[in-house]
């Protein structure tokens, strides 16, 4: 259909201009009506055969094969193996970018499962699977904190109690209460400054993360998805270890 084959197009520009950068100049453009892209618009041959490139590229592009899992990956759960994945490699990417730009090292990394759009089964891990999972153009910001501030984010797990992904971070509850909260196996120290690893939105505040507002915003220009993509390539074989790290408890 017309409109399943217009949407490879945008989708192959969009993967074409995220590996590399070119200079586009933009021509006097005049106000259009809209045109609906339905499916009552009949396939043109003319347009069809100009996409068609396009969309053979971006098969060839999306089919290929970036590593295999023995496990399904999944998001489900207060620790899904998905999640903590994920949150593992956006700790060691921010990592690596910090240490080279910075000269520190990142204390924590954090992400949200609402980010994670889907799961990848087990087998091969294509190219498109990990577009599925993470659509968005969101980028890896560094979240300089002092470790005063830091109670708001155990505050806030507390409070929600929700399985937003983290990594070298332990926190534990017991009916909403804060009973033990541990960045990279130690308590938190108020003197010291701490650097959290998380996205845009989230460092903006999204998912309601106000604490976020006391630190200091540090941009990496890495695209969480491309770093995904990264550490798959870099990783042939995935095998999550299951860990605990966030214990939410109830008790009566």
């Amino acid at each position: 259909m017309l409109r399943s084959r217009f949407l490879w197009i945008i989708s192959a520009l969009s993967l074409l201009s995220a590996c590399k950068t070119s200079s586009l100049k933009v021509a006097d453009v005049k106000t259009q009506n809209n045109i609906s892209i339905n499916a009552e618009i009949k396939d043109e041959p003319t347009f069809t055969s100009f996409i068609e490139p396009y969309k053979k590229k971006l098969d060839l592009e999306m089919n290929q094969k970036i590593s295999s899992t023995r496990v399904d990956l999944t998001k489900s759960g207060d620790n899904s193996n998905l999640g903590n994945l994920l949150a593992d490699y956006t700790f060691d990417g921010a990592d690596n970018w910090a240490k080279k730009n910075l000269n520190i090292s990142i204390d924590a990394a954090l992400i949200n499962i609402g980010g994670i759009r889907t799961t990848i089964g087990k087998g091969d891990i294509l190219l498109r699977n990990v577009y599925e999972v993470m659509p968005f153009e969101n980028e890896v910001i560094i979240m300089k904190m002092k470790g005063a501030d830091m109670q708001g984010l155990f505050d806030y797990y507390a409070k929600n109690e929700v399985n937003n992904p983290v990594s070298h971070l332990y926190i534990e509850t017991e009916n909403h209460q804060l009973t033990k909260s541990l960045i990279s196996g130690k308590a938190v120290d108020p003197n010291k400054t701490y650097y959290i690893a998380t996205s845009d939105y989230l460092a903006l505040g999204g998912d309601n993360m106000k604490f976020f507002s006391k630190g200091e915003y540090i941009a990496t220009g890495i695209k969480l998805r491309n770093l995904f993509i990264e550490y798959f390539k870099k990783n042939a074989d995935i095998n999550p270890n299951e860990e605990i790290r966030l214990n939410f408890i109830e008790k009566k």
